[in-house]
């Protein structure tokens, strides 16, 4: 779809404003020193102090800032040029360096001409992007020979499913594009805001392969049968911070994560 762009750019600067007010991303807390990563992505990060990192489809920062507050060198991009905006002045009140950049990731090799030791991203990121090869180019393009990519994200399992977790809905591999309308928003499910996206679901087979063909060793791989966020409907907390959905228990995956290197030739 040649517009896909433009329906998710609209769809998620409609998502800023409610973002910020919501409990989901506790903005004052944020301010005020709280971190937004979770121990899944941080053990993986290891010692961030004077490292390079590149943060891929970053949101509003709050990733991209914890991450400089670890003592990192981070640039942060994302499609949504109200995000971005949002994103510098977030940096702004927390006095960190973390720079922003509002880019397509596909087109981000126009825009940015740098090497990191570590390229990241996570959780409901992949699912906006119809082409997984590119996706995994782009990382490569931007790592240092033996950089490292750090990814957290959803299971493609859970996107099978109704939103009720009652019957699976959708193709576990990218079959065509899914296009919908939305009410509301993940972290505020009454926001006043109807918007349609447009997403893809990915394999873990697609993932791993894009990955393994441009150049990447995967160094650890894992599958959790918990989430770290309250995202999707009617989940239970079952330990602090450990999000389940009810009736599947830890029957199903709902997050893995990846840890791979670029090769030095």
């Amino acid at each position: 779809m040649e517009n896909y762009l433009n329906i998710n750019r609209n769809s998620w600067n409609a998502k800023v404003e409610p973002h910020l007010k919501s409990d989901f991303y506790f903005v004052d807390e944020f301010l005020k020193g709280r971190t937004s990563l979770n121990s899944i992505e941080l053990e993986l990060l290891g010692d961030l102090k004077g490292k390079s990192i590149l943060h891929l489809q970053c949101h509003f920062g709050q990733d991209s800032i914890s991450l400089s507050r670890l003592g990192a060198k981070v640039t942060g991009i994302d499609l949504s040029d109200k995000a971005i905006d949002t994103a510098k002045e977030l940096a702004r009140k927390c006095g960190t360096d973390t720079q922003f950049i509002c880019s397509d990731l596909y087109n981000l090799h126009n825009m940015l001409d740098q090497q990191f030791d570590i390229v990241f991203t996570s959780y409901g990121v992949i699912g906006w992007l119809p082409d997984l090869k590119k996706w995994a180019h782009i990382i490569s393009h931007f790592l240092k020979p033996e950089g490292t990519f750090v990814m957290a994200e959803f299971h493609p399992v859970v996107w099978m499913f109704d939103d009720d977790f009652k019957e699976i809905t959708y193709n576990y591999f990218n079959e065509k594009p899914i296009v919908e309308t939305y009410e509301g928003t993940y972290a505020d499910r009454d926001a006043d805001i109807v918007q349609e996206y447009v997403m893809w679901n990915h394999s873990l087979t697609e993932v791993i392969n894009s990955l393994i063909k441009s150049n990447l060793e995967i160094k650890d791989f894992q599958e959790l049968d918990w989430s770290p966020y309250p995202c999707f409907k009617h989940v239970e907390e079952f330990e602090k911070g450990r999000w389940r959905i009810p009736q599947m228990g830890n029957k199903i995956p709902m997050v893995f994560s990846l840890k791979a290197q670029k090769k030095s030739s």
